[in-house]
């Protein structure tokens, strides 16, 4: 598989709320992050909007499909378009992907429009990759964003 076909692959899993398969693509040691600010260099020293490492994705997940999460009901349809994917590095192993994103998301009657910069770290996994850490760098991270119940 591609490193584009597997992008298109995880953001299509999002869309069609298949969370646990989405999760599946994480390797065990792998880190989730939302940085607060534009060109944020280290999540643990400053804030982050997320940080989440394997464990607390999967309880993420698992929050999403608890039927007493009232806050992430119902859950959001989303759309993401990836673009612009380059293959920055290839090193030790692990493949570093720069992308774009686009994503609409409807929950609650609203519409709302997000956009990042992604970068992926990938490792190959058969055919395939799996993901060791993935970087949502929102567009609007440091405005006011209203809760975040979605998955980029």
């Amino acid at each position: 598989m591609s490193v584009e076909q597997f992008l298109y692959h995880e953001a299509w899993l999002l869309d069609m709320q298949r969370y646990e398969d989405w999760l599946e693509l994480f390797t065990d040691d792998a880190t989730y992050w939302l940085p607060l600010e534009r060109g944020q260099k280290d999540p643990l020293e400053t804030s982050s909007l997320i940080y989440d490492d394997r464990t607390l994705l999967e309880v993420r997940v698992k929050q999403a499909r608890h039927p007493r999460a009232h806050a992430r009901l119902p859950l959001a349809r989303t759309v993401h378009q990836v673009g612009n994917v380059i293959v920055a590095q290839e090193k030790d192993g692990e493949v570093r992907v720069e992308s774009t994103l686009q994503l609409i998301e409807f929950r609650n009657e609203k519409q709302r429009l997000w956009g990042a910069l992604i970068e992926h770290r990938l490792r190959r996994s058969g055919d395939s990759f799996k993901i060791a850490h993935k970087r949502v760098e929102l567009v609007n991270s440091e405005g006011e964003l209203d809760g975040i119940a979605i998955l980029f």
